[in-house]
């Protein structure tokens, strides 16, 4: 994994001396990163020092009881802090990215009519792009058409229904890869009910279009450092009851639901309880549950790349104080 450079040095980028155009619009902070990064941690900080309330940018923190996976911020940080976007959805229940915006969108008003600062928080790439740029087009979800998609990529697997996406749509394709399920049913979807390419949907507004000055931020580790962190919080959850956590879920109807029992962890903690459950399928469970979470902090970096609009800092060299100064000094300048 190439990292990026690191350090105060990013902040005197061309991009951000623009500052007569945005300045006059209220800003939002924007907290990315990798898994096991210090987001939360980070973000509490800043919430204290400024007067924040902090938006989930978090796919699966919508969700009551999915806590101990989703590394969900405690009962007591909650009332220290106000949060939005967390425990909003039962499993039975669906939550995408339109939805994201537009809850994402109606919070950050609530925020400033209060003279508070919205901080988004989260390591979804999709929810916090959607946000900065606006969600994609398309036509409405149809369950019917969802649940016949679904059904297909569980008999014949995702490989399949992925090679079908990159035959009627090669340039949305080239866009995502085969680790994007939801975004490929999505895709085959909109084409199913529209009869056109995802592609040939007008693309999401500029954000020099969107009503708010997004200072965006990615924090991380160097990748030996954040793989270490990432190993060691896996068996942090196990020994705080993850797999309980899941049987709980499993009743409640977690595996109906597409999105959330393919969740990192969760859908290994699922596998688990299918097998045998003796110590060498424990022991799996969590080799597994370990690697696809450095996968996917892996694909956080490869989609962050991508975002022009954030600057990164490395937090093996920053103490969190300075951390916090350097974001606060950011929000605070020319305004």
């Amino acid at each position: 994994m190439k990292e990026a450079q690191s350090g105060s040095s990013l902040l005197l980028s061309p991009q951000r001396q623009k500052v007569p155009v945005w300045g006059r619009k209220k800003r939002v902070i924007v907290i990315a990163g990798p898994t096991a990064s210090g987001k939360t941690h980070l973000s509490l900080k800043l919430a204290q020092a400024i007067g924040g309330e902090i938006i989930s940018a978090d796919s699966c923190q919508v969700y009551r009881g999915m806590d101990i996976g989703t590394a969900k911020t405690t009962p007591e940080e909650r009332t220290l802090i106000a949060h939005h976007l967390i425990d909003i959805c039962d499993l039975n229940e669906s939550f995408n990215v339109a939805e994201f915006y537009k809850a994402a969108q109606e919070s950050i008003k609530e925020i400033l009519v209060r003279d508070n600062v919205p901080i988004v928080v989260g390591g979804s790439g999709f929810y916090v792009h959607g946000l900065l740029y606006g969600p994609p087009q398309g036509p409405p979800s149809i369950p019917e058409v969802r649940q016949q998609l679904e059904r297909q990529m569980h008999d014949l697997g995702v490989e399949v229904l992925f090679e079908r996406l990159q035959i009627l749509d090669p340039t949305y394709a080239a866009t995502i890869s085969e680790f994007d399920r939801h975004k490929i049913i999505r895709s085959l979807e909109i084409m199913a009910i529209s009869e056109k390419r995802v592609s040939d949907f007008s693309k999401p507004a500029q954000i020099e279009q969107q009503d708010y000055d997004f200072r965006c931020w990615f924090i991380y580790y160097p990748r030996e450092k954040l793989y270490s962190r990432i190993e060691l919080r896996c068996e942090e959850m196990v020994r705080n009851g993850f797999l309980e956590e899941v049987k709980e879920l499993e009743q409640k109807g977690l595996r109906q639901n597409s999105s959330a029992q393919q969740a990192i962890g969760y859908r290994q903690a699922l596998a688990f309880l299918d097998s045998p459950q003796t110590t060498h399928d424990r022991e799996y469970f969590l080799t597994q549950f370990k690697k696809a979470s450095r996968q996917y902090a892996k694909r956080q970096f490869t989609w962050f790349r991508k975002e022009p609009l954030f600057r990164w800092l490395n937090v093996e060299e920053l103490d969190p104080e300075r951390l916090k100064e350097l974001i606060l000094q950011d929000f605070e300048q020319n305004e």
